[in-house]
């Protein structure tokens, strides 16, 4: 079973993962106020937010971990759209924040879309290396 790189518990991703960069709650003035610089509609600031704030966010992941939370990523993308849309609501009741209107995105597919064509891009190598692997042993 593929344990969590930092805690001593089984590895099991969701897709609200890829928004931790983004979690501005008690960092309104520092992270909130970069990250409204950026309309995560447009596509050219979607780049920039994906490569700042998901893909180093997870580098220092192993290629198994990385191929996990990718096939995560993949299997939203097949279901519905509400899956989509449903991890940008605010929880009034949880620890995490993420930036003003982000709740409100139009087209939260293509947001997510959007990370997954530029992580199998970035993780390519990484992707294959660990699907030449059986995943019954990790």
């Amino acid at each position: 079973m593929l344990m969590h790189p930092y805690l001593d518990i089984p590895y099991s991703p969701q897709l609200k993962h890829f928004l931790g960069g983004f979690d501005i709650y008690d960092r309104e003035e520092t992270l909130g106020a970069e990250l409204a610089k950026y309309d995560p509609e447009c596509p050219s600031d979607r780049a920039d937010l994906i490569s700042k704030f998901i893909v180093r966010r997870f580098s220092g992941l192993t290629h198994r971990h990385k191929f996990v939370l990718f096939f995560v990523l993949g299997e939203a993308l097949d279901d519905d759209t509400s899956k989509l849309s449903e991890v940008f609501k605010h929880d009034p009741f949880s620890h995490s924040l993420l930036p003003v209107g982000w709740n409100e995105m139009k087209d939260p597919r293509s947001f997510f879309e959007h990370v997954y064509s530029i992580l199998s891009e970035v993780w390519i190598d990484e992707l294959y290396r660990a699907s030449q692997e059986d995943c019954s042993t990790w």
